[in-house]
């Protein structure tokens, strides 16, 4: 266990504690705001929010826990590996795979499969169930991930998702026809106040916004390309139904009637463009719609 105390001084007056943290000790925001849950942040000796203002002269004291034992299992699970060098791994995720460990999803994940894969090259800055995670895709959604190899990978990769710089662009097939061709939408996302489960639109949401475009216009349906300029928890999902379009197979956010018979939403990460963290190349990958894409269009 390691006890760092920080003063807080005037130029640094007036930052959430949670970004001055992330900067102080090159951590992410994620890592910081999970200590300051468990309580391991505190400010003159008393708990702390992530989004409180610090003050000049304040005492800030972080503990960092020792690394625990990860128990997570490496599993000989075949990748689909877009990319590899010494610093990242870029990954076409298959739909219906978790990306790392948790309660009822311990096996089977991308982060059992890319620990078999790298062995001990992998990232620790996300804690121990997330070795190498940079950002997430859901379950059913399938496409591109860049894995971080090591901190210092990690902690640029982490810089560029929180400055909106890296790329990344989804296609989907959608409820309806949408009126427009293009659009943007600009609407706040935080936890559905009726089920804590779900994502919704609310009043004090972290801003979210979403840009899309139609590629084509089916008779009860519309393929869409969708940007994120922003990476909150179910964006696209629940913007989308927000607009009234719907993902087609998203029951949570849907209508709950899945006349396709597919599982899950119809949601692909098909475009995914960084700034390599060393050599600081721009580097832009792209995987081609799933076959259960396909099929579906065909239906």
């Amino acid at each position: 266990m390691e006890l760092i105390h920080i003063t807080v001084t005037k130029e640094d007056e007036g930052e959430r504690l949670d970004t001055f943290i992330s900067k102080k000790l090159s951590l992410t925001r994620s890592r910081v705001q999970n200590l300051i849950e468990e309580n391991n942040i505190e400010i003159d000796n008393k708990k702390a929010k992530a989004s409180l203002k610090i003050k000049e002269n304040q005492i800030i004291s972080v503990t960092i826990p020792d690394a625990k034992e990860l128990d997570i299992v490496a599993e000989n699970i075949e990748l689909d590996i877009l990319y590899e060098d010494d610093d990242v791994l870029v990954v076409n995720k298959p739909k219906g795979m978790v990306v790392h460990p948790a309660a009822g999803n311990y096996t089977g994940t991308l982060v059992n499969a890319i620990m078999a894969h790298c062995k001990d090259n992998l990232s620790s800055i996300n804690g121990v169930i997330r070795p190498g995670i940079v950002h997430r895709i859901d379950k059913d959604t399938s496409g591109i991930l860049v894995v971080a190899k090591n901190d210092n990978a990690h902690i640029k990769l982490a810089k560029q998702l929180k400055e909106h710089s890296m790329k990344r662009i989804y296609v989907a097939i959608v409820k309806g026809n949408l009126k427009d061709d293009k659009g943007t939408i600009n609407a706040p996302i935080g936890r559905n106040p009726k089920e804590r489960k779900k994502m919704a639109v609310v009043s004090g949401g972290r801003n979210a916004v979403t840009h899309y475009k139609v590629l084509k216009r089916l008779k009860d349906a519309t393929i869409v390309e969708l940007k994120l300029e922003t990476g909150r928890t179910h964006q696209i999902r629940v913007h989308m139904s927000y607009i009234g379009h719907p993902l087609i197979g998203d029951t949570v956010y849907g209508s709950g009637k899945n006349s396709y018979g597919i599982k899950g939403q119809a949601l692909h990460a098909k475009v995914l463009g960084f700034v390599h963290p060393v050599t600081n190349e721009y580097m832009e990958f792209s995987s081609p719609l799933p076959q259960e894409f396909q099929k579906l269009l065909a239906k």
